[in-house]
């Protein structure tokens, strides 16, 4: 049994999908595509920069989109994968979006507009410089749970974000209370990382962005997928559109549960995940979970063509 995975915000890098937009003309179509929906050249900015730009959430968000999209037709219209009979689609985040495009629930040109919407919601949620996130390495959830409600304080938030893999946690929620956290941190001898960010995202402080996404989700086409989606907010699979609809909108202000997800995906006999998209981040969340499994990132066209060989063996 196999599992596709999709990269979230965090694994953008200028240039990312430029091997394959030179090599294949339906990449270059969808770049296009992209180009035309959005109606500013996401691509020049996906392949050259400038990278601040890229950086921008609401740049960010359908630019990985774009990359995941176009990497995932390669391998269906250019190599042949029958992607159809993988038993779980995946995605961190944003990349739950991808994971429902290259499904057939939610049309390309609908996630560009909502991903770029979502981007701008999540950063006007919070004003620049009052929330902040941190990666909490080595540390179990539970003693982070702990320490976050030894920490809080009655007018600040900070809460876990991203249940990552064993022992890497996100937390986020406002600098004053952050702070906190790594002072505290830091006493414990338990290593901390301030992520570059430009809002904090998946706490309760997104909730404005949530409420602004409500009404755009619910006013788009979403088909039932015809591969289970396993949701960032259960980490339980997912078939009912709607049911998809409402958790999209609560994933923006809940954690991403993408340990559990993991885990409950080996339950039901995973053992290939195959991540799609730029960067290998969660092939390494995958590896630091889970054991006897195998994992494959495709960044590259070699990359595919390794995939192959395994495939066929």
């Amino acid at each position: 049994m196999s599992a596709l995975l999709f990269p979230g915000q965090g694994s953008q890098v200028v240039g990312m999908g430029l091997e394959f937009f030179n090599n294949f003309k339906i990449v270059k179509e969808i770049f296009k595509q992209a180009d035309e929906k959005l109606n500013y050249p996401i691509s020049k900015m996906i392949l050259e920069g400038p990278e601040d730009q890229l950086q921008l959430t609401k740049n960010t968000q359908p630019a990985i989109l774009t990359v995941s999209y176009s990497i995932f037709t390669v391998l269906k219209k250019e190599f042949g994968f029958n992607l159809d009979t993988f038993k779980y689609f995946a995605g961190h985040s944003l990349g739950e979006y991808s994971a429902l495009v290259c499904s057939n629930s939610l049309d390309f040109n609908d996630a560009l507009y909502l991903l770029h919407e979502r981007g701008k919601a999540m950063q006007d949620a919070v004003p620049i410089g009052k929330g902040s996130m941190i990666a909490v390495i080595g540390l179990e959830i539970k003693a982070i749970n702990d320490l976050i409600n030894l920490k809080k304080t009655t007018d600040g938030v900070s809460e876990i974000a991203n249940d990552n893999a064993n022992g890497q946690v996100i937390i986020s929620g406002d600098k004053k209370n952050i702070e906190l956290i790594q002072i505290s941190l830091k006493e414990n001898k338990v290593k901390s990382i301030p992520l570059k960010v430009s809002a904090p995202f998946h706490c309760s402080l997104m909730k404005p962005a949530a409420e602004i996404m409500r009404e755009k989700i619910n006013n788009t086409k979403f088909e039932n997928p015809n591969v289970e989606i396993v949701n960032n907010v259960t980490a339980e699979p997912e078939k009912n559109s709607e049911n998809i609809k409402k958790l999209l909108v609560d994933q923006i202000f809940s954690t991403v549960k993408w340990r559990e997800s993991i885990i409950n995906m080996t339950k039901n006999n995973v053992k290939n995940f195959i991540e799609i998209g730029p960067g290998k981040a969660l092939t390494g969340m995958v590896k630091r979970t889970v054991k006897n499994v195998n994992c494959f990132s495709i960044n590259e066209i070699t990359d595919i063509k390794n995939l192959q060989n395994e495939f066929q063996k």
